[in-house]
């Protein structure tokens, strides 16, 4: 079969089929940068302070346009309800979170954190001066801060009494009381809560790192499609080159053995 390949109509039939696949393989790195290109860009205005309760709902999830939304909320936090959270990271360094319980006039309670520290001490003096500080006597505060969704619960050793993940599903059962109004599904990294606590409550501690989310884009799948219709176009220009020239081979073969069999008939 090499030997039929290597006559010169088959070389040039395999460099035209190779010029052949070339340009579909082309077409097809084309069509996937259209799938980015054409692509819709997800744009959020996570950096514009939205009200809480426009941008999700107590006992929901927390969908993408809520996640990383920068927001306000007004209310009151509750007396005896902060916690340290291990686990957390600021500039890449670990450290612990500062994580209250806080709740709106309409009774819905939210988890707040406050502030980080890479102390574990620092940490667990800070919960407790605040757990033994009555709140500010302000009924109605505003707090502002980035939204995040829910944490996975299940990697906190409740049995130890360490939590590692912020998961409003997990605080419910730590809160002294529940929230008539229920809960919000997500938390809410805090950046200012001076007023709220009272100066110097919070003392010491950092502010958290809270990026805005990155943007996203959907592909456009039509155009993946596309290109991979035309690496198959590619791929079978080859295999059509292939396919000939074995055909050729094949009846090659058919004639030789005609041959053979008519000489030995006549002999």
């Amino acid at each position: 079969m090499l030997r039929i390949a290597l006559r010169p109509k088959w070389i040039a039939a395999l460099l035209a089929c190779l010029a052949v696949a070339a340009a579909f393989a082309a077409l097809a790195q084309w069509q996937l940068d259209r799938s980015v290109d054409t692509g819709l860009v997800v744009e959020r205005p996570t950096e514009t302070v939205l009200p809480l309760e426009t941008v999700t709902e107590p006992q929901g999830p927390t969908g993408l346009a809520a996640d990383g939304q920068r927001v306000s909320v007004r209310g009151v936090f509750v007396d005896g309800d902060w916690f340290v959270v291990s686990n957390r990271y600021n500039g890449g360094e670990p450290g612990y979170w500062i994580v209250g319980h806080f709740v709106t006039p309409e009774r819905v309670g939210l988890v707040v954190a406050i502030g980080w520290t890479e102390s574990a001490s620092q940490a667990e003096r800070t919960a407790d001066t605040l757990n033994s500080t009555p709140t500010p006597d302000v009924a109605d505060t505003a707090i502002t801060g980035r939204y995040f969704a829910s944490e996975g619960p299940q990697d906190s050793d409740y049995q130890s009494g360490e939590l590692s993940t912020v998961a409003p599903s997990a605080f419910i059962n730590l809160w002294a009381n529940a929230d008539p109004g229920g809960v919000y599904g997500g938390y809410l990294v805090a950046t200012d809560t001076s007023t709220a606590l009272g100066t110097g409550s919070a003392a010491g501690l950092s502010a958290i790192d809270s990026v805005p989310p990155p943007s996203t884009v959907e592909v456009n799948w039509l155009n993946i499609f596309y290109a991979i219709e035309w690496l198959v176009f590619a791929g079978f220009a080859v295999f059509l080159w292939w396919r000939l020239v074995r055909d050729e081979f094949e009846r090659a073969l058919e004639l030789e053995a005609k041959a053979i069999s008519d000489r030995d008939t006549r002999a």
